[in-house]
């Protein structure tokens, strides 16, 4: 089994390129790495070619994959989902399951390969968490809520129909007596793994970590020795390897116990796996496509390309009426969730291997795949702007969320205590003494760093709608948005930056779609200045009795307008806001002043 290492180097090349290239055009690189295949292997120009040696590595790719996935995605999501995401996801995937039945015996085709292409068609990428919510600026929305909920429910529920497919395949028929040592087997393997990941993992991490044992390289080997012996317990039991890594990587998030652990863990298996090992697997599913279907099975081609896509709207939509958020809602999520993605691939690889369907069912399912895939940034695009005109589109409501503020100084406790009229709020500071200052005016405060996954939990980041950066040093202020946004899909960001003296933290601000707040920045670092010795600010609250431009009022009264309080809301003002009658901006005095202070 000899590898050819300039092979390698191409297929590696060819899918970095090729996922770069999807990816800059909104599209998901696994699509670019099966097009790179595709253009460049055995069915168009023959550049490259597939090996044994090839296969192995595709295949411990796939499953540090589906370790990933697994360890990615956080167990309370599956509790917290609401109705809406279970009923979009059970919709999104029933209906095209049935279709895809259907249509493989319109055409002639065998059960077991009419419920193998059903469960294809209802899978549902997990991707859809990703660019297309951020560049819609929906991330905060009920649509995206659902859809996320949605997305991990069918993948999970996709990955056990597999493996009951996969098992009735290996049994040969409906033996009754088989096929109940199969489900007792597979009922085994998962009363075993909670039992391993509940209560012998826990203890038993603890225990090693009491005895120094950690460190990084050490849990990184021991985290893939884990996969891997759940991967031989899921084979043993007639399911697929995949599954037991994708339930390993589920266990060992929580059995970890340290988040920051977790997430560093977690993003090691995604750099060996995404970057390095899996595209070598859909490189070379790019192979195995056949362009003969454009000939012989086009009609087919095109009908399970057209059911996918009718079949997961609709049937998301249908069954998403009784959550009682309206039919336009239940197709903008369906048409979100149309895209399918490297889960599918992965289990269409399989099911070709075992011998469940054949090389032009296949290709039939890479085609869907890119195709319906392609779909989504249009598709969604168009729900939303439709949800936005007749003004159907829910945000997060202010009051179920919470605040964050990064910074318990002067400033960051003034803007807590009007804040927390409406809402939770919590400050974080590493200044111990801010943090005292903080409890004794009533406000919640937590002593630590604000990059510290443990701090962000205890603050509560993963209930939090709005996280508030207000240090005085910039970097820390970028950082600290960044990482709300990358780790907890914080929808919105406030941060002290100044875009004039640090453009490149602009980009940062921008990138995340964060406020930035330059004005504050200065203020933070008069207020230290002038107000060293003093434990409240002085403020300056203007009533607004006629409509007029924020700017002309504060222009000529030498303090920083901070806030705004309208009706029963409050928030940042902006630049050049206008203000209305009845208003109430709260302003800060910068330098020491012999007025009343608040």
């Amino acid at each position: 089994m000899e590898l050819s290492i300039l092979n390698l180097f191409l297929v590696l090349l060819a899918g970095w390129t090729g996922g770069q290239i999807a990816y800059r055009f909104g599209y998901p690189s696994v699509l670019g790495e099966i097009l790179a295949g595709l253009l460049l292997g055995p069915p168009l120009l023959g550049l490259l070619y597939g090996s044994e040696a090839l296969n192995v590595l595709a295949e411990v790719g796939i499953l540090l994959m589906m370790l990933y996935i697994g360890m990615a995605i956080d167990p309370k999501e599956l509790r917290k989902a609401s109705g809406g995401g279970i009923l979009a996801a059970l919709g999104g995937f029933i209906v095209p399951f049935v279709l895809g039945v259907w249509v493989v015996d319109f055409f002639g085709g065998t059960l077991v390969a009419g419920l193998f292409l059903g469960m294809a068609m209802g899978v549902t990428s997990l991707a859809t968490k990703s660019r297309i919510l951020v560049d819609l600026k929906i991330l905060d929305t009920r649509v995206s809520h659902v859809m996320l909920a949605g997305a991990l429910i069918a993948d999970t529920l996709s990955l056990i129909v597999f493996a009951g497919i996969l098992s009735f395949a290996t049994a040969g028929g409906l033996d009754v007596s088989e096929i109940g040592i199969i489900a007792l087997k597979v009922t085994l393997f998962f009363i075993g793994s909670w039992i391993l990941g509940i209560k012998v993992f826990p203890p038993l991490y603890k225990w090693i970590k009491d005895k120094g044992l950690t460190g990084r390289t050490f849990n990184a080997t021991l985290v893939l020795l884990i996969a891997l012996a759940f991967a031989e317990l899921a084979h043993l039991a007639g399911l697929h390897g995949i599954l037991g890594a994708f339930i390993a990587g589920i266990l060992l998030r929580e059995a970890i116990g340290i988040k920051k652990l977790s997430h560093e863990l977690s993003g090691l298996v995604k750099d060996v796996s995404l970057g390095f090992l899996a595209p070598i697997f859909f490189v070379t599913a790019g192979f195995q496509v056949s362009f003969s279907v454009f000939q012989t099975d086009l009609a087919m081609l095109l009908s399970v390309i057209a059911l996918a896509t009718i079949g997961k709207i609709i049937g998301t939509a249908l069954f998403y009426l009784p959550s009682g958020n309206g039919w336009r809602e239940g197709i903008t999520i369906g048409a979100g969730m149309n895209g399918r993605g490297a889960v599918e691939i992965v289990i269409a690889g399989i099911g070709l291997q075992a011998g469940i369907i054949d090389q032009s069912i296949f290709s039939i399912l890479v085609f869907m795949a890119i195709a319906t895939t392609a779909t989504v940034p249009i598709f969604l695009k168009w729900g939303i702007n439709w949800l936005v005109k007749r003004n159907e589109l829910v945000r997060s409501s202010d009051d179920a969320k919470n605040v964050i503020i990064v910074g318990a100084g002067l400033l960051g406790r003034f803007i807590a205590l009007n804040f927390r009229e409406s809402k939770d709020v919590v400050l974080i500071d590493s200044n111990e003494s801010n943090v005292i200052k903080s409890r004794e005016l009533g406000l919640k405060a937590i002593h630590g760093d604000a990059i510290d996954e443990e701090v962000l939990y205890e603050a509560g980041i993963e209930e939090t709608r709005k996280l508030i950066a207000l240090t005085p040093n910039p970097e820390v202020n970028a950082l600290v948005i960044k990482t709300a946004y990358e780790e907890y899909f914080t929808p919105e960001l406030y941060a002290a930056l100044d875009q004039t003296t640090r453009p490149s933290l602009q980009k940062i601000a921008d990138n995340l779609n964060a406020k930035m707040l330059p004005k504050l920045l200065d203020c933070i670092h008069d207020i230290d200045k002038n107000f060293e010795s003093h434990t409240e600010i002085i403020i300056d609250e203007i009533k607004i009795d006629k409509n007029i431009e924020a700017n002309d009022v504060f222009g000529k009264r030498g303090s920083v307008p901070v806030l705004l309080k309208r009706k029963d809301s409050i928030n940042f003002i902006r630049d050049h806001e206008e203000l209305e009658e009845g208003d109430v901006v709260l302003a800060i005095k910068t330098e020491v002043e012999p007025i009343a202070v608040a």
